[in-house]
């Protein structure tokens, strides 16, 4: 074999390792940090809010009567009563609020037990309702577990992660 031949082979090897240590340090780094996103330009146009299906609604298990007194009805902010958040409060919009790690959501909640698209919020006949969104930890009512569309009544912790909040008037 000609030195030029072994010259070239041996540069060409050299690339090929460094190709693989830079593969392998671009795979670490998207593990670690995530993609990057883009954010997307808002359209001029208004685009069309997406309307909640049909949802039933059980009985929240701290209150089974839709008294005056327990109902959500007259909850008027979202106080955060733990978690990193702890003593902000929200004014609650007029027809739902949604909660998680996405940027987009109403209450974005930043831990490792919050999934980006957690739970939301409705306002849907007498009273708030929560609503789970196949999260993977879950959402918790007085400490029972939301598996259906729930009525919130004020003062009643909600549970989402390491968070957690109040309905109050």
């Amino acid at each position: 074999m000609s030195e030029l031949t072994l010259f070239i082979l041996r540069f060409g090897f050299l690339g090929l390792l460094w190709f693989f240590v830079f593969a392998v340090v671009y795979a670490l780094r998207s593990d670690l940090f995530g993609q990057r996103v883009r954010k997307q330009p808002e359209p001029a146009a208004a685009a069309p809010v997406y309307s909640a299906p049909p949802v039933t609604v059980a009985p929240s298990p701290a209150a089974p009567s839709r008294s005056t007194n327990s109902s959500s009805l007259g909850a008027t902010r979202l106080v955060i009563t733990g978690g990193a958040k702890e003593g902000l409060e929200l004014p609650l919009p007029s027809e739902q609020l949604t909660i998680g790690r996405a940027s987009e959501s109403g209450l974005v909640i930043r831990d490792d037990y919050t999934s980006t698209h957690h739970a939301r919020l409705l306002l849907w006949q007498d009273g708030w309702v929560i609503q789970d969104l196949d999260s993977t930890n879950g959402t918790f009512l007085d400490g029972t577990r939301v598996i259906v569309p729930t009525q919130v009544p004020v003062n009643t912790p909600v549970k989402i992660g390491t968070t957690s909040f109040e309905l109050r008037r």
